[in-house]
């Protein structure tokens, strides 16, 4: 590639989690030979309401060289070993999404296989139980994930809750030491080539405009550049994802700091619990089809635990993807890009790996097609696996006390949804790739939790008689139980290692 058609100027329109993280890893990839300004209104504020996420942002941080410890006190972390599912089955019911595998495989088999020949026979332990972090979290205990591979307790993987603003401010500074430069205004204008449609500067309120030979659109659901200079248009998934606001609030803690987010499904919606070090964050993701913003505040100032600290915080989102992510010299990142509501706390990881798809696909001045069709293929196919594993969780209901339940329990689902569904209910199979994001233990996770389970036991398994089942079993429920007892607690750890200090 000829020097002159390098890319030598970036310009990354907006600042929040999305255009912070992705200011940090280019300076970080692209090193010093390349200028990098981020466009962001002081008045303009982002959703931040807390985040809740998910194992591969550890590799993100990784990547980035930030030391956890550092990053998990500057940010009023906590840490998070899955998700606790309340009433989303029926009122009453809980299963517990954790992350890592269950168990160890043994025979060449995965454990659940095993599991589910035992549930045949009239085993009643649900899966969860088999998993570590459900272990660990149950009694509100976490430490790192033994380095013995042979350990039951090697198997689990974990993820952190924080403060999204402190997390931005926090790659704010670390990206500002490695040249990136911030640039504080109203954009105004987007101004565009007129042979090739490309976007060639933005123009902000002060009059000033900034060049740039790639652009990031990070401006949130407006999608400033990718949509309105752009005309790219948003695919709407709400037929199937009926919940289109949020209120949101903050209270003090009342119990122990849990090493896990609760996701409590209410009569028209669900409520996140998401534990940081000073304060619980907490909201009602709802349809506003069926319940009114004034009802939806009332419903969560009423029903969540200690002092509410702060302005419950209203919120609207619109459920989908735009058609392309990337066109012409601009990708959109973050809530330009699109939105899945966060019960599956990816947000931050549809930020992530953007950005990462983004570093390997880097293109020149030409942003060559080839490239940026694979870039949105990349994406799309994302976007629609982890719309899948939502929708799966209303579809699987078996909840009829709403008219909101009784829609989802019977709504039309895509043929990719069903397609998994009927092969899991047969044999306990999944047509799953590596590339996706929820593997098979998330899916079972789910699947389980909410009462779906295979008509019969995997042919395989007729063949493996030589397995003690119900003594392997027992045994790694007794080895669990014990090693739980010397672990630290969840605050005892924190307190230990990575305690928030405020600043």
């Amino acid at each position: 590639m000829s020097e002159a058609n390098q890319i030598k100027n970036i310009v990354i329109v907006g600042g929040g989690s999305a255009g912070w993280m992705t200011a940090a890893m280019l300076s970080r990839q692209l090193e010093s030979n390349i200028s990098i300004t981020l466009v962001e209104s002081d008045e303009i504020s982002t959703i931040g309401v807390g985040e809740a996420t998910i194992p591969p942002i550890r590799a993100f941080n990784g990547m980035l060289g930030i030391n956890e410890s550092e990053f998990v006190s500057s940010c009023n972390g906590s840490f998070k070993l899955g998700i606790k599912f309340e009433n989303w089955a029926r009122k009453e019911e809980q299963y517990f999404h954790p992350f890592g595998r269950y168990a160890v495989d043994f025979d060449y088999i995965p454990f659940p296989y095993f599991w589910n020949k035992q549930r045949a026979v009239g085993n009643k332990r649900p899966l969860q139980d088999y998993s570590s972090a459900w272990q660990l979290a149950q009694h509100d205990r976490f430490s790192i994930p033994s380095t013995d591979k042979q350990s039951l307790f090697s198997g689990f993987e974990y993820a952190y809750h924080f403060d999204a603003g402190l997390y931005a401010n926090f790659l704010h500074d670390y990206a500002k030491e490695r040249g990136v430069k911030r640039q504080e205004g109203t954009i105004v204008k987007v101004d565009t080539d007129l042979n090739n449609g490309f976007i060639k500067s933005v123009t902000l309120a002060s009059g000033q405009q900034i060049e740039g030979d790639f652009f990031i659109d990070c401006s949130g659901g407006r999608a400033l550049l990718l949509s309105d200079a752009l005309g790219v248009k948003f695919i709407d998934w709400s037929e199937h994802l009926l919940c289109d606001r949020a209120v949101a609030v903050q209270t003090s803690h009342i119990k122990p700091i849990s090493p896990y987010t609760r996701s409590i499904a209410g009569d028209f919606g669900w409520q996140w619990r998401i534990p940081l070090q000073t304060r619980m964050g907490n909201g009602l993701v709802y349809s506003s089809e069926f319940m009114s913003e004034q009802t939806a505040m009332e419903e969560l100032i009423t029903s969540v635990d200690g002092k509410v600290l702060t302005e419950p915080k209203p919120i609207k989102f619109k459920v989908g993807r735009r058609e392309k992510f990337w066109s012409k010299n601009c990708v959109a990142i973050g809530l330009s890009a699109g939105f899945l509501e966060p019960l599956e706390s990816t947000s931050l990881h549809l930020i992530q790996s953007a950005i990462m798809r983004l570093v390997n696909l880097f293109p020149n001045k030409n942003c060559d097609e080839i490239n940026t069709d694979l870039f949105n293929k990349q994406t799309t196919e994302e976007y629609e696996h982890i719309r899948d594993f939502i929708i799966l969780h209303y579809k699987a209901t078996k909840r009829d006390d709403s008219e909101f339940w009784r829609y989802c329990q019977h709504m039309k689902i895509p043929d990719s949804l069903q397609n998994q569904i009927d092969l899991f209910s047969t044999h306990g199979h999944l047509d799953l790739s590596n590339k996706n994001l929820f593997k098979h233990e998330n899916w079972l996770a789910v699947l389980t939790g909410q009462n779906i389970l295979p008509k019969e036991v995997a042919p395989i398994l007729h063949y493996k008689q030589a397995v003690d089942l119900p003594g392997t079993l027992s045994s790694i429920l007794s080895s669990m139980e014990q090693i739980v007892k010397q672990v630290p607690t969840h605050e005892n750890f924190i307190k230990e290692h990575c305690q928030f200090v405020q600043k």
